[in-house]
């Protein structure tokens, strides 16, 4: 008689996608809440001058522009590595590549210096955010 092993399926390693989207958004969050509270240590007006009007930075605000940008756009390259794997390769550089273009806004803006140095740390945070959440999911994979 033969025997046959029954072998279980290849158990991956890594992050599940919902865990990857969790963990990157949380990381991006809590790394931009520090830079935003040194920035106020330091003494950084935290205010942005558009068109003559005064938007200051809230701690929501710093929240809501580090994770709904990560989740959106990760989620998205999820979504579209269901169906072609190499849109997570794709997504890493396309991602990271926006975030550091953002910077092109802090520095235009009629901010002080300490506000234009955390509001562009904060967009350099992101880009790294996605590059490495989804290096994470790569991995898992």
């Amino acid at each position: 008689m033969s025997s046959t092993a029954v072998q279980s399926p290849a158990r991956r390693s890594g992050f599940g996608w919902w865990k990857v989207l969790v963990a990157g958004a949380v990381g991006a969050a809590v790394v931009n809440l520090i830079v935003f509270a040194v920035a106020e240590l330091a003494g950084a007006s935290l205010v942005v001058v558009d068109a003559g009007e005064e938007h200051p930075i809230t701690v929501g605000g710093v929240i809501g522009s580090s994770v709904v940008p990560l989740v959106v756009g990760v989620g998205a390259a999820l979504l579209l590595a269901l169906w072609k794997p190499v849109f997570l390769r794709i997504a890493q550089y396309v991602g990271s590549g926006l975030a550091l273009l953002s910077v092109a806004g802090p520095l235009s803006s009629g901010a002080d210096g300490g506000t234009v140095a955390a509001l562009s740390l904060m967009h350099i945070t992101l880009g790294v955010a996605v590059f490495t959440t989804l290096q994470l999911h790569r991995r898992r994979r």
